[in-house]
């Protein structure tokens, strides 16, 4: 038997400078102090896109619409019990300003820049195709 399917929708959030920013994992959480893109489980019957307009709100205080999510990457890795399927979108367009609610930090970096960080497993092979896309 296969395991159950965790979605989770990300964003690759890029300012004017074409920097994407990251957040650190907080404490008491699975993978505690990592560097993750922003974003969040899909709950039961939530679209991908939904989902990640709720969690850039939550998280960082800010607002955005699906026309401005353009489906970038997708990354699937196993996480014991459950597999997760990891769906990162690009967006270039919000309102407000970003605010570390959440998270302990957040921090603007270039795409190149990612490299150096300690991400998750399921994010690093992302990195170049953002690099390539922004």
């Amino acid at each position: 038997m296969s395991a159950p399917f965790l979605t989770v929708a990300a964003a690759a959030l890029v300012d004017r400078d074409g920097r994407i920013l990251v957040q650190k994992r907080p404490e008491g959480r699975p993978m505690a102090g990592l560097w993750e893109f922003p974003g969040g489980k899909c709950e039961p019957g939530e679209t991908p896109e939904s989902a990640l307009i709720r969690e850039l709100k939550e998280e960082l205080g800010i607002e955005t619409e699906q026309s401005c999510l353009a489906p970038a990457c997708f990354a699937s890795d196993s996480l014991g019990d459950r597999h997760l399927l990891l769906l990162v979108y690009v967006c270039r367009k919000w309102r407000g300003i970003v605010r570390a609610i959440e998270a302990p930090e957040v921090k603007w970096v270039y795409p190149q820049q990612l490299h150096a960080l300690d991400m998750p497993p399921a994010d690093k092979p992302l990195i170049g195709l953002l690099e390539a896309l922004v």
